[in-house]
């Protein structure tokens, strides 16, 4: 039986409920924060990107940190968890972070959940965004949020964040990772697999080394939270890709391998950046090419 994706809330990054299987899935926001436009179109034009995503003084563009909430099978799962409240003033006025919408600790208080009664932590890849809302300040000490939580991370992105380059150093802060290895939390996870029934990893090297995207899926529907494989839905077409990938050549290969699959089998694919569309299926346009589509809720 195909159940109803999403019930209740309002557009523009509200509450919505998924479900998918036994699990019910909440794709929940953690802040705002801004990029670099440029760097997050690569070598499309402003002219195109503008279009879609209007750029502030400093040519950044308005984006927001999306995690999902995925309770059921006894289990009460995260997938990333946001920038977190740790970094100084500084850092937050570069990113113009904005916390007064929602933190991670807002959303989830919302769903009646508690940190402690977290029992997974996914974490896609280890850049600040993603996974710094995993670990808090204690007595001037970085120490993790969610205390009874396994938090699993691709071995070879953990690897990397460990010896990054100047190239992506920046993205990489220790005290959001570190701190769940030294209190016996961190699983490392090697390559594609099934961490839950029905919830699978599937493994992207575009962006990152062993990034990691989420499948959940039961016999009627598919639900893909692409993580920064598609961070927003302008990124569908194949050019658009992210001036932060190490790789992007790869990442148009990994697009090309999974939209058209997702296309035919309709997908619904999570977009973690995304200030305006939560998720969305995709469509074809007249010439053929995959664009972002309906989004849900429509």
């Amino acid at each position: 039986m195909i159940l109803p994706l999403f019930t209740g809330g309002q557009k523009g990054g509200k509450q919505f409920d998924m479900t998918i299987g036994p699990y019910k899935i909440s794709p929940i926001e953690t802040g705002d924060f801004r990029l670099d436009g440029g760097s997050m179109f690569g070598v499309v034009p402003k002219v195109l990107w503008s279009r879609t995503n209007p750029a502030d003084e400093q040519n950044r563009i308005a984006m927001t940190m999306r995690v999902l909430l995925i309770e059921g099978e006894g289990r009460k799962i995260l997938v990333d968890t946001g920038l977190g409240r740790k970094e100084k003033d500084s850092f937050l006025e570069m990113y113009a972070v904005d916390f007064s919408r929602n933190t991670l600790e807002s959303s989830l208080s919302a769903r009646g959940v508690r940190p402690e009664e977290i029992t997974d932590v996914i974490l896609t890849h280890l850049h600040f965004d993603h996974c710094g809302g995993a670990t808090r300040m204690e007595s001037g000490q970085a120490a993790p949020v969610f205390a009874k939580a396994r938090h699993y991370v691709q071995r070879r992105q953990f690897e990397h964040a460990l010896q990054a380059s100047e190239r992506d150093r920046a993205s990489f802060l220790p005290h959001n990772y570190l701190p769940l290895r030294e209190a016996g939390l961190l699983d490392l996870v090697d390559g594609e697999v099934e961490l839950f029934p029905g919830i699978h990893v599937l493994v992207a090297e575009g962006h990152t080394p062993a990034m990691q995207t989420v499948k959940i899926q039961d016999g009627d529907q598919v639900l893909w939270f692409a993580a920064d494989l598609i961070p927003m839905s302008a990124h569908v077409p194949l050019p658009y890709i992210m001036g932060y990938d190490l790789r992007p050549l790869t990442t148009l290969a990994e697009k090309k391998r999974w939209l058209p699959q997702a296309l035919s089998e309709k997908w619904v694919i999570v977009y973690e950046h995304d200030p305006l569309v939560p998720a969305g299926r995709l469509t074809a346009n007249e010439r053929g090419h995959i664009v972002a589509g309906e989004s849900v809720p429509a």
